[in-house]
């Protein structure tokens, strides 16, 4: 005896048995959303419990906003950070404003060394945030605004008289000795590009300025950073002499390279290791040079 398959023989059993087909589909869909939802809750659950027991660093942060009552008291506050491999006391200070305290103000951009805006003053030195590591301080990790500055906010300061200063030395490639084709490029030895390669790092960061004791006490000095910067035009040899003298007569003021006492703290704290102090040096043996008149 043939067995054959039977068919429903209602449109309602039909219907009945589609139902039941999705029915079944979505509770294998709900226990797959479950089961997602559960390894996620799993996975947050472990790294909350990895940032409970991960090593945390003490911050002590000066603040100060003289726009807030109340908080126009000089003060320090503090932040315990969770510390991981290669954070830099910018990330610290990013993390505790993102996670702590979203008022906490200071100057950040590339993180790269580069843009020089995050100079801070950080257990007793000028450094600049995103290049130091916090596993190369001591606790607490102290951090202030570069000295000899007016704190606008927290960890920010004015830095208008220390780009005056910068300015004032005309920081610009100035030649009168152009090449006579039009497209011909002007050139220069690579001796003479050695010798000024290291005064094209700086990155005005200021944190120079804020380490010399001369510029703390006389704020018509130049500074270090304005003088290097008149060194790095005044050695280029495609300016020529005559605008070389013009430099050595800006900088050979009073208040110029004259006023500098080779303490070396300029050179000490600079973040692109430029050798600031002999920059200085040579620039006053070169004023002096200038000056001889033999008959």
């Amino acid at each position: 005896m043939s067995t054959q398959r039977q068919q429903p023989e209602t449109e309602t059993e039909t219907e009945s048995t589609e139902s039941e087909g999705e029915t079944a589909q979505e509770r294998r869909l709900d226990e797959k959303r479950r089961r997602a939802e559960e390894r996620e809750r799993k996975r947050v659950e472990a790294e909350e419990r990895a940032a409970a027991d991960a090593e945390r660093y003490h911050l002590k942060v000066f603040r100060y906003d003289p726009e807030v009552e109340g908080k126009q008291e000089p003060r320090f506050d503090d932040f315990h950070v969770p510390y991981e491999p290669g954070m830099t006391v910018l990330d610290a200070l990013i993390y505790a404003r993102d996670q702590f305290d979203a008022s906490l103000t200071f100057r950040h951009s590339c993180r790269q060394a580069i843009c020089g805006s995050d100079a801070l003053f950080v257990n007793g030195s000028q450094r600049l945030g995103c290049q130091t590591q916090l596993s190369d301080l001591d606790q607490p990790v102290r951090i202030e605004p570069l000295p000899h500055s007016e704190v606008v906010k927290d960890l920010v300061v004015d830095m208008e008289h220390f780009y005056d200063q910068m300015e004032s030395v005309e920081p610009y490639f100035q030649t009168e000795n152009r090449p006579e084709g039009e497209l011909e490029e002007q050139r220069q030895s690579r001796e003479n590009r050695e010798k000024i390669k290291k005064s094209t790092r700086c990155i005005w960061c200021g944190a120079c300025m804020s380490s010399c004791n001369i510029a703390a006490g006389d704020n018509e000095y130049l500074g270090p950073a304005a003088i290097n910067k008149a060194y790095r035009f005044a050695m280029d040899e495609r300016e020529g002499e005559d605008m070389k003298q013009r430099r050595l007569e800006i900088i050979e003021q009073e208040h110029g390279v004259w006023r500098c006492q080779t303490q070396f703290s300029c050179t000490e704290v600079c973040p692109k290791d430029i050798p600031l102090t002999e920059h200085i040096q040579e620039l006053k043996r070169e004023a002096v040079k200038s000056n001889l008149k033999f008959w």
